[in-house]
């Protein structure tokens, strides 16, 4: 396909004029062609990578360091699959504002030891468990390690249905797109399904109408 100016870039990505000169600065986007002292053309390349900034920023609201980190993953041509995924997802673990406590890291480690996941050492989403089961035991809700495997195992059964459902051979921009929208916009639909469960089970256990 021939190249295209950048109002046509804006247009087939929904992305404003404004923002992709600004993301042009930032070398979020790659430069498109010179074809002149002050124009450009760009091509698909560049509407792809627009909608996984879009996705970055937009869905997943990470800010421009987060961004870069992610597209470094993509980026890297010896980075496999999982690593690009695992990239995406470790950005959206927002990291503690306190120092979380040595009692839950040391619950979080002996889940994850139970549990045999592999996972990034010291990664961000064990710190923000962590930090959440801190934010139980100070509301007089702490969490014990067979309640934290309950919800462990049923997040492994959705995970691993979602992990199962991907192409091998997808595109490494898309994985990292799926990563973000399909965690972050899913999540909801997680929540509103437990609670209409806990509603369910409630009504069969309590109820005496």
């Amino acid at each position: 396909m021939a190249g295209m100016w950048m109002a046509e870039l804006s247009e087939r990505s929904g992305v404003p004029v404004a923002t992709i000169k600004f993301y042009l600065r930032e070398k979020l986007l790659p430069a498109g062609k010179a074809t002149g002292a002050t124009r450009a053309s760009y091509d698909e390349g560049h509407v792809h990578r627009l909608r996984l900034i879009r996705a970055l920023v937009g869905v997943g609201g990470l800010g421009l360091d987060r961004v870069h980190a992610v597209l470094a993953a993509v980026d890297d041509t010896k980075a496999d699959l999982h690593e690009v995924l695992a990239s995406a997802h470790q950005q959206l673990s927002p990291l503690p504002e306190s120092e979380v406590s040595e009692e839950s890291r040391r619950q979080v480690a002996a889940l994850v030891r139970r549990k045999r996941w592999q996972l990034q050492p010291e990664g961000r989403h064990s710190e923000a468990l962590a930090a959440a089961l801190d934010a139980m035991t100070a509301a007089g809700q702490p969490l014990d390690l067979p309640s934290l495997t309950t919800y462990a195992d049923a997040a492994a059964m959705v995970a691993e249905a979602e992990i199962e459902s991907m192409s091998t051979a997808m595109d490494r921009e898309d994985a990292a797109i799926y990563a973000v929208t399909g965690t972050v916009l899913a999540e909801p639909v997680l929540l509103a399904l437990r609670r209409m469960a806990q509603e369910h089970h409630s009504n069969r256990r309590f109820s005496t109408s």
